[in-house]
């Protein structure tokens, strides 16, 4: 058996890193997901006749490398797919009671839409929209 979770969604808000005390990297993320709302086995329309989603919000934990080009790239609004697995965790709060929380650990996450512009060369001042336009095929 195997624990594994596909997500493509929206980030909700620009990624958030910190490092432990051991050197591990770790960003996080939050993903909405959203799917029609059905009632009757039909699909739930508003006044305009425009379908009524239902979000969902994903807490995504990233490592390492992978947390670094995700911080570096990733900005509020970008679609993204993510392939990992769910992590379920239980803690004890400071009154003492049993806290449960789920998030995903992601092993992989692909860019759906653009990312950030990579930081400024020194000395170059053409437009990094199209870096790309000159390399000869």
């Amino acid at each position: 058996m195997q624990n594994i979770v596909i997500l493509a969604g929206n980030l909700g808000a620009d990624p958030e890193s910190r490092t432990t005390q051991g050197g591990t990297n770790i960003t996080s993320i939050r993903l909405a997901t959203s799917r029609p709302r059905y009632k009757d086995g039909k699909i739930v329309r508003d006044e305009q006749g425009r379908r009524v989603q239902d979000t969902e919000w994903h807490r995504i934990t990233c490592f390492n490398g992978l947390g670094k080009t995700v911080q570096e790239h990733c900005t509020s609004g970008m679609k993204l797919l993510v392939r990992g697995r769910i992590h379920y965790t239980k803690w004890t709060d400071q009154q003492g009671n049993d806290r449960y929380g789920c998030e995903i650990i992601a092993e992989t996450v692909d860019f759906l839409s653009r990312g950030k512009p990579a930081q400024k060369d020194e000395g170059y001042t053409g437009n990094y929209n199209d870096l790309d336009d000159d390399i000869p095929f």
